[in-house]
């Protein structure tokens, strides 16, 4: 809430820091989230200095990729203090959304679309900002203090403030897993003019266990704790803006927004229940959409099937050349060919460039007969289509293309990855988060 509303005609309603947190936790509990904690928005020197080096280690070692905006406004993004001087309090709100099922499931059907859990609800940045406005018009009728809402539209770091405010800890994937739900919370806040009581803030407990680490299919991860964004599937599928680097694309296997796998594995999940908000809850993997069906989505098209939802964020454009990826890691040729075929001739330079690698794995005859002529043919100005063309056959990934440590190989697509079994056991508490 960046203007306040109406004063209210009746004055407000007196309570002391430990009922106004009580009242506030009542009130958003009812509003629907399923976790709410306080925290101190003015953060001790040694912790601020902390958060500003590991924010200039990740960013001098240029893991963020196209992500530019995360090196801007690095002073107010390492301190909540320095984004609003009036802030005393961060109300930290979680919305839950797990799954019922194993979001790896659908990573054994190939020829159907592997989007991520949080993606395939309704956008999660909507049913958060409804409710987060909700809480603070209830905060500021009753009780008059100043306040601003967010939810991935300020330089917040939203994770250590979960942490904070008791809600989990960042993992060795760097993501917030909780005791209670797993890896499956949206994250929203509230900063607030008011100085509340803070709950007590969570520890780190991944202990020995590194399973997120290992089932990363590109290795994005070079140590735990920190992650590489140029190598991360979900960076590559959503926020990349160009042709993805030859080495990754097989194995991103069917995954075309997003990857779950990391979160997927991580042992707490057992603890986690279903998310009870049916705006969010996922598709089962029978349900999900045919590669080959959004292979011919045009540009309305594209904003008609996706509307309200977060996919659409990333443009039809970004959005085929995954598919298109996709495709041509199946393992059923005679499936994707025709789609393939199709996209050949898509508009976009983006699209035709990954349209020619899946056809060059999936009819390397085909490929080579053609790849001379249709060089010198296509109109794309900037040559990353022809480049495309051009390049040497691509190589296939022995094994499973999911697993970082496959060798190469001529041949056709790769098969789909077998299904892997989550841990069993949470492990000891001896690990230790960075923040």
């Amino acid at each position: 809430m960046t203007r306040q509303p109406p004063v209210p005609k009746r004055p407000p309603r007196r309570a002391t820091p430990p009922e106004l947190r009580d009242r506030i936790r009542a009130e958003a509990m009812r509003l629907g989230f399923d976790a709410v904690g306080f925290a101190p928005a003015i953060l001790a020197a040694d912790a601020r200095q902390q958060r500003l080096q590991q924010l200039g280690t990740f960013l001098d070692s240029g893991w963020q990729g196209d992500m530019g905006w995360l090196g801007e406004r690095t002073e107010e993004r390492a301190d909540p203090h320095r984004l609003w001087p009036q802030a005393r309090t961060i109300v930290s709100l979680a919305l839950n959304y797990a799954p019922a099922v194993d979001p790896l499931d659908i990573l054994r059907h190939d020829e159907r679309a592997a989007i991520s859990v949080y993606a395939q609800g309704r956008d999660y940045h909507e049913v958060m900002k409804s409710r987060l406005k909700a809480l603070g018009r209830f905060i500021w009728d009753t009780y008059r203090h100043d306040l601003k809402v967010f939810v991935d539209t300020a330089p917040l770091m939203e994770k250590p403030a979960a942490q904070l405010a008791g809600h989990g800890w960042q993992g060795k994937h760097t993501n917030l897993v909780s005791r209670r739900f797993g890896s499956w919370l949206f994250l929203g806040e509230i900063l607030l003019s008011v100085e509340l009581p803070a709950d007590t803030p969570e520890t780190d407990h991944c202990g020995r266990c590194r399973a997120c680490l290992d089932v990363c299919p590109t290795n994005a991860f070079p140590a735990p704790y920190r992650l590489e964004a140029r190598r991360c599937i979900s960076y590559l599928t959503i926020e990349h803006e160009g042709p993805i680097d030859r080495e990754l694309r097989p194995l991103l296997g069917n995954r075309i927004y997003g990857c779950d796998d990391c979160l997927a594995v991580c042992p707490w999940n057992k603890f986690a229940r279903q998310a009870r908000d049916a705006a969010l809850v996922p598709q089962p993997a029978p349900d999900a959409p045919a590669l080959a069906e959004l292979a011919t989505l045009d540009d309305a098209a594209f904003r008609k099937r996706f509307a309200g939802m977060a996919v659409k964020r990333t443009g039809r454009d970004r959005f085929v050349r995954n598919v298109a990826y996709a495709l041509g890691n199946c393992g059923t040729p005679g499936v994707a060919l025709p789609a393939v075929e199709k996209l050949l001739a898509d508009p976009s330079p983006l699209v035709r460039g990954a349209a020619v690698w899946a056809l060059s794995r999936l009819s390397p005859g085909d490929f080579e007969h053609r790849r001379t002529a249709a060089a010198e043919a296509d109109m794309d100005v900037d040559g990353d289509v022809r480049r495309e063309w051009l390049e040497p056959k691509p190589l296939e990934c022995t094994g499973d293309p999911c697993l970082s440590g496959g060798r190469e190989k001529s041949g056709a697509a790769s098969a789909p990855p077998p299904a892997r079994r989550h841990p069993d056991k949470v492990p000891a508490d001896d690990g230790r988060s960075v923040g």
